[in-house]
């Protein structure tokens, strides 16, 4: 599976990815992706391994996974949060959907300062800013950096006791999803 993957390695994915470099301290190394990320969760700083899956994953597939991440969070997020999160989870499954683009735009264009809107921002970034328009896209953060934001900007609001054992289902669900992304990736290309 790991042959599949966008990336084989740590270090492929830091040169496809400069910014990468910027939002994590951990060095790239020839490590399989996978092993890298969940290096990153046993090591000394855990939360880069959110960063590195928000890289890792395709950006419409990033998107999805902090959907699905703070959804496991709604308790902790208010209203207009959960309204965001509704708005990315209907862009997911119908990205081209004219209907759709009006509501992330308008979320995409607010200032990032929950966890959802860190999303909805990375929704609008997605498709070199079908959503957004270009001064808005060129000011605002790559998709993988608003994504990475918006996970740990919800994983913050668990409770401290908490906050390792979510930490890492998300790990696991990121890098479930960059399994199964390989695989479609794998299939269309057949």
């Amino acid at each position: 599976m790991a042959n599949e993957l966008r990336f084989k390695t740590a270090r492929d994915l830091f040169m496809a990815c400069p910014a990468a470099s910027r939002d994590m301290v951990a060095l790239p190394t020839e490590q399989p992706s996978i092993e890298f990320c969940r290096a990153l969760l046993a090591g000394r700083v855990p939360e880069e391994a959110i960063t590195f899956c928000a890289y890792l994953l395709p950006e419409r597939a990033a998107v999805w996974w902090a959907h699905e991440c703070l959804s496991h969070l709604t308790v902790l997020l208010d209203g207009r949060d959960q309204e965001l999160l509704a708005f990315v989870r209907d862009w997911v499954s119908e990205p081209e959907s004219p209907h759709h683009r009006p509501e992330v735009s308008e979320a995409a264009a607010m200032p990032p300062t929950t966890p959802a809107a860190w999303i909805a921002l990375a929704a609008g970034r997605h498709g070199n800013g079908s959503a957004m328009g270009a001064p808005a896209l060129s000011a605002s953060p790559p998709a993988a950096r608003a994504v990475s934001a918006g996970v740990l900007a919800g994983l913050a609001r668990v409770a401290l006791e908490d906050r390792f054992s979510v930490l890492t289902a998300f790990v696991e669900m990121g890098i479930q999803m960059a399994e199964i992304e390989a695989l479609r990736q794998s299939a269309d290309a057949s």
